[in-house]
């Protein structure tokens, strides 16, 4: 290893090196072409960074001054790209690297600017690094090494005819290293198309998924999903969380839940602009935003801080999406947590993914409020400030706060105070609970109130009217009855009392009448639906008789429910002649009018048998009627005549 770069990588607090990491910078593999599968997490950018080192510095420790590039780093999407890029610039900061990146939703000049320049390292999106290459803006020319990052997901994504684009226009002597995390066929025949004997590295954390991550399965009912959301956030607190939806509506209707629940949350989503997901990452780096909620363009390849909390509030489509998902937590050692929320109906896909996954989670029920409020309070207890003496600024208030208050005093001023900085966790339903049947009502008591369908009454409006003059509940209400002059209204009778003296000696609720009934009212008879005539099935109907001619001359009438006989043909005409032509009247009349020496624009048809013309009808033309209305438009412009439509001058 370089020894800038194990300079680096030791001011960083790295003391060993991770599997994959080791296994891309065995000396044997010094150069050499390279398909490594490894789980996410487990420092694939530092390892492919060590990896290329010996093909761009060779035997310097440094680098010259920059111009073309030497290598470069395609990754799937801008979070991920420029990530890759702080990581390597970090790396080889003491060796001497510039490093530019090329990326969707930025300014292409601003990007053109630094290659004119000069960069040793490129870090660049599939489709903008295609335009910079079709524009002749970056030189390949110099290129050593070409890293695809996350290949799986760029080939998902659709940029295979981009990847090979630019591997094509990349030199042939090269090193080309593909990490994914998994290897399915098109990576296989990817790395077959454009790598010499590459070596095959699968790490043995490949075999068992995720070790540093506890998966958890939440049974929720379906209405409590969203509470149980909170209560997840809330039960770990967790300083960095990811919250995984499926759709954007789903992201906004999250994070303004969140909002108004106290969370410091942002969202992250493919509908933001560029500067505004570089803006809410950054916001959850500083510590100003502790939640994120986000669609799946946050899966891959973002690393940030203390995430130790992934919440899947909509499971993924397959096994792929959340393994990288949950891949953003248990991150270089660290441990997470990525918790499952699942309602009923989902459980067997949840299951089936879990399975597909090579993965085992602890199923159990959503935490309720009570095991939120027990976890603050173990938390509250093992906070250090418990065994911090106070300051000297502080123990003039301590004494005086002591002096003043009771202890039990002050302990409660404490919780109150802890508990106010932060949400109050949700009342949860059973897992499984199915909505209860309905309870019987009752003894009640039926009332009369004037006016029915004729005035346009409702259930849904007598109910509110009836609740506010009543002083009743919605549960106090039975059965409402609206026949045409009249409502009925069935009230609970433990209710009556208060309901009558409520509505007083007049009876009247908003002008209208009520009278006390002694029974049920008659729902009256039914009234019985009209018979419909029945129609004759087809071959019961009388044949219809219809003229028809046959052969010999006669007529007889058609059964055309017959399906045995042939239907009659009409007679064609006889050999040599053609059907006589009905002269038309407009013929006629054209003819009569037409002086006689006037010669016509087409030359008339010769007569052939039985009268008719030979040969083409000729051209139509306009008609004596459109000619005289288009003369008329144009003589006078200002009277519109009804006709063709005249184009404006």
């Amino acid at each position: 290893m370089k020894q800038a770069l194990s300079d680096a990588i030791a001011a960083r607090g790295y003391d060993t090196l991770t599997p994959v990491q080791e296994a891309v910078t065995a000396p044997g593999l010094t150069g050499a072409d390279m398909l490594v599968s490894a789980q996410t997490g487990s420092g694939k950018t530092l390892g492919f960074g060590l990896a290329i080192a010996p093909t761009l510095l060779g035997e310097a420790e440094t680098f010259e001054a920059a111009g073309p590039p030497l290598a470069l780093v395609i990754a799937p999407t801008r979070e991920l790209a420029l990530q890759v890029k702080r990581e390597l610039a970090w790396l080889y900061a003491q060796a001497g690297a510039q490093l530019a990146s090329c990326v969707g939703g930025m300014d292409m000049r601003d990007e053109r600017r630094a290659l004119a320049r000069g960069a040793h390292i490129v870090v660049a999106t599939p489709g903008r690094l295609r335009d910079h290459i079709t524009r002749g803006a970056i030189d390949l020319t110099a290129l050593r090494a070409v890293v695809l990052d996350e290949a799986d997901e760029m080939l998902d994504l659709g940029f295979r005819e981009d990847l090979e684009f630019i591997l094509g226009a990349a030199p042939a002597e090269r090193q080309t290293l593909l990490f994914s995390a998994t290897v399915p066929n098109a990576i296989a025949k990817l790395a077959q198309s454009y790598q010499r004997d590459a070596t095959r590295i699968s790490t043995a954390s490949e075999k068992q998924q995720h070790a540093d991550i506890e998966y958890r399965a939440l049974s929720v009912s379906a209405r409590d999903a969203e509470n149980a959301i909170i209560n997840v956030l809330r039960y770990y607190e967790a300083p960095n969380a990811i919250v995984f939806a499926n759709t954007r509506a789903m992201v906004n209707r999250l994070t303004t839940r969140l909002s108004n629940r106290g969370f410091p949350v942002v969202a992250l989503s493919g509908e933001l602009s560029q500067s505004e997901r570089t803006h809410a990452l950054q916001a959850m780096r500083d510590g100003r935003a502790r939640v994120c909620v986000a669609t799946d363009v946050a899966a891959r390849g973002i690393d940030l801080p203390n995430l130790d909390l992934v919440v899947h509030a909509e499971l993924p489509t397959n096994h792929e999406t959340l393994l990288h998902r949950s891949g953003r937590t248990g991150r270089a050692g660290r441990k997470g947590v990525s918790a499952m929320i699942v309602p009923p109906a989902a459980r067997k896909k949840a299951e089936r993914i879990l399975k597909f996954a090579k993965l085992r989670a602890e199923w159990d029920v959503a935490p309720g409020a009570e095991a939120v409020m027990a976890r603050d309070e173990v938390r509250m207890l093992a906070d250090p400030v418990w065994s911090e003496a106070p300051t000297e600024s502080e123990a003039a208030p301590v004494a005086k706060l002591t002096e003043t208050f009771s202890p039990e005093q002050i302990a409660t001023a404490y919780l109150r105070l802890y508990h106010d900085r932060h949400s109050a966790p949700e009342e949860l339903g059973p897992a499984d609970a199915k909505p209860a049947p309905r309870a019987a009502f009752g003894p009640s008591v039926w009332y009369a109130l004037e006016g029915g369908q004729a005035v346009g009454a409702e259930p849904r409006r007598l109910l509110p009217m009836l609740c506010k003059a009543g002083g009743l509940s919605k549960d106090d209400i039975g059965a409402i009855r609206v026949h045409h002059d009249a409502s009925f209204i069935e009230i609970r009778e433990a209710a009556v009392a208060g309901f009558e003296a409520a509505i007083g000696a007049a009876m009247k609720v908003e002008g209208a009448g009520l009278s006390r009934q002694a029974k049920a009212p008659d729902r009256g008879p039914r009234p019985e639906r009209p018979e419909r005539p029945e129609r004759p099935v087809r071959s019961e109907r009388p044949a219809q008789p219809r003229p028809k001619s046959d052969p010999d001359g006669t007529t007889k009438p058609v059964d055309w429910n017959d399906t045995s006989a042939p239907r009659p043909k009409k007679p064609k005409p006889a050999a040599g002649g053609d059907k006589p032509r009905k002269p038309r009247n407009k013929d006629k009349a054209r003819a009569d009018a037409r002086p006689e020496g006037v010669v016509t624009r087409h030359k008339p048809r010769a007569a052939g048998p039985g009268g008719k013309p030979k040969g083409p009808p000729p051209p139509k033309g306009k008609s004596d009627s459109k000619k005289n209305k288009a003369r008329a438009n144009a003589a006078n412009p200002g009277a519109r005549m009804s006709g063709p439509r005249r184009k404006k001058p």
